[in-house]
């Protein structure tokens, strides 16, 4: 029951952070968001994973992203310039991804066994073990893509001086 609750006040995080027109309170929801899922791996007894989401995304990744929005001096209310006319296509394109990643998920682990009997999946052993032998390399690849965006959002805060492109 805890479990569905929480999962339900995350899902509405999520949503709100999506559709809200104030950047500062979508970084805001998104805290909230981020860790109803770190509360749903601790009711999964997965501890190492709920602090990994709490001290990497929602102490590094919103932190980060709340710098981005102070350097580009994003406006703290309401901006007509957050609305555009694609939200059809948005959701759309979200749904199809949502369609996808479920398709996904499902045909991944559709024959796949996890044997309770043996070391505890969440531990810290057991996720260091899986993450260094076979997820190294996106995890790499993550690292380089938010280096990338944080140089992206160094980039934009720069203002232009008269005669440059």
């Amino acid at each position: 029951m805890a479990f569905l609750l929480v999962g339900l006040v995350t899902l509405g995080a999520a949503v709100v952070t999506v559709t809200t027109r104030q950047l500062v309170h979508a970084a805001l929801w998104l805290v909230v968001a981020l860790g109803g899922l770190a509360v749903e791996y601790l009711l999964l007894t997965a501890e190492f994973i709920a602090w990994v989401q709490v001290l990497i995304y929602v102490g590094s990744v919103v932190v980060l992203l709340l710098f981005g929005l102070m350097l580009t001096k994003a406006p703290i209310g309401r901006s007509p310039d957050t609305d555009s006319a694609n939200r059809p296509v948005a959701l759309a394109v979200a749904l199809a991804a949502a369609a996808a990643l479920v398709w996904v998920v499902v045909d991944a682990f559709r024959t796949t066994w996890i044997d309770l009997d043996g070391a505890v999946q969440g531990s810290t052993e057991v996720t260091g073990s899986i993450l260094f032998r076979h997820w190294v390399l996106p995890f790499e690849a993550l690292s380089v893509l938010l280096l990338a965006a944080l140089v992206g959002a160094i980039v934009l805060s720069r203002k232009k001086k008269e005669g440059e492109r």
